[in-house]
């Protein structure tokens, strides 16, 4: 297997040569890690479950933690899920990678589908399935969504979709997930969607994929799917708490197969995420931190506010000389998306000219981030 190195590996390539200004201090913009504290009372809960650490986890999760995650989905999306419909998982990026190999395994020449730019264990996984890959673009023609073409579906085993979305920050409304869910049926393929940054919303909620296909009929969440963390949502991703919930047929076949890949969680992680599940109050308290970032970059740099995430997907004229300029002037690190994306069959690639900014820093140091980035813009 053959895999290409991570955005951040390329980021350091070319910036090696480079030493950024001494009169300013080094601001990184490049991770999704929220730079604040995991709320108190998740730590509390993590110290108070340490002689936990005798025991051996199960393999499907601790019912207290599937009970919370359960009760956090019909608290947010209005969806019941039966205990075979949701599996804890130790965070996504694990079941994104080894989810696509379990399901793809006995097909003959598997496809996958997912959106472009994209988190690159996506095209981690079809490597590893063997699997071709559809690239789905997310563009300023299409505002960002993702184009459907029928044609290819119908020859697609897995789709994988992300919305809200990292990098661009798009959303799709019930509608347009609903018309996806109606596509899985169609043609028969596994439709799931990465709903991680689902919670960090600037003001109306967005709508889950669960949602999408009760809403279109599909009660019994047939070829559905959606995961989900607690690593945006509670400023915990050291936890390593997330869920892969939907269709049971599927997911009892993939619970039967993740007891050999023992990716379990140790119960005091356990523990401390189903506190953090079942709280809203600490989830609000980061929306409000990242709807004001969101607010100092339209009053600095003029750029729309997203409804969801804690990006922002800048235009620039050129990415790669842009983050090299900006880390040796301001000493301000960035990712160009074109590190995030992969040129298609058709020779496009719909990263370039953009650089993603995460707007992970508290209000002081986002500002200072922002007023250096304008200068380098100018």
């Amino acid at each position: 297997m053959t895999f290409k190195p991570y955005p951040f590996e390329r980021l350091t390539t070319l910036l090696e040569d480079i030493e950024p200004a001494a009169e300013y201090s080094p601001i990184t913009l490049t991770i999704g890690e929220p730079q604040f504290e995991t709320p108190a009372f998740i730590q509390r809960q993590l110290q108070e479950s340490a002689p936990l650490l005798k025991k051996y986890p199960k393999s499907g999760g601790e019912a207290y933690l599937r009970e919370a995650m359960g009760d956090f989905v019909s608290r947010r999306f209005g969806v019941a899920l039966d205990d075979d419909q949701l599996i804890p998982t130790f965070g996504t990026r694990e079941v994104l990678f080894n989810f696509p190999q379990y399901l793809l395994f006995d097909k003959e020449a598997p496809q996958m589908a997912f959106t472009n730019p994209f988190y690159q264990i996506y095209e981690g996984a079809a490597i590893a399935s063997r699997a071709t890959m559809l690239f789905l673009n997310l563009d300023v023609d299409n505002g960002f969504k993702p184009l459907i073409e029928e044609k290819k579906l119908a020859e697609t085993d897995l789709v994988i979709l992300n919305f809200p979305n990292n990098p661009t920050a798009s959303t799709l409304t019930l509608d347009e997930l609903g018309h996806w869910v109606e596509l899985a049926l169609k043609h028969d393929f596994v439709l799931l969607n990465d709903e991680c940054y689902s919670e960090i919303y600037t003001d109306v909620p967005p709508p889950s994929l669960l949602e999408a296909a009760k809403y279109v009929g599909n009660d019994a969440l047939k070829n559905v799917l959606v995961i989900n963390s607690i690593s945006k949502r509670s400023s915990a991703p050291g936890l390593r708490s997330g869920f892969i919930a939907g269709d049971a047929a599927i997911l009892r076949g993939y619970l039967k197969y993740r007891t050999y890949v023992s990716a379990a969680s140790p119960l005091p992680l356990q523990s401390a995420a189903a506190a953090a599940w079942s709280d809203e109050a600490h989830v609000e308290a980061s929306r409000v931190v990242y709807r004001r970032n969101f607010e100092l970059a339209n009053e600095i740099l003029g750029t729309p506010t997203p409804d969801a995430t804690f990006y922002l997907w800048l235009k620039v004229d050129d990415a790669l000389g842009f983050t090299r300029r900006l880390y040796s002037e301001y000493n301000v690190k960035v990712l160009p998306g074109e590190f995030l994306a992969r040129t298609d069959e058709e020779g496009s690639n719909p990263g370039i000219g953009f650089i993603r900014i995460a707007l992970v820093e508290n209000e002081a140091r986002t500002k200072e981030a922002l007023y250096r980035i304008k200068e380098c813009l100018a």
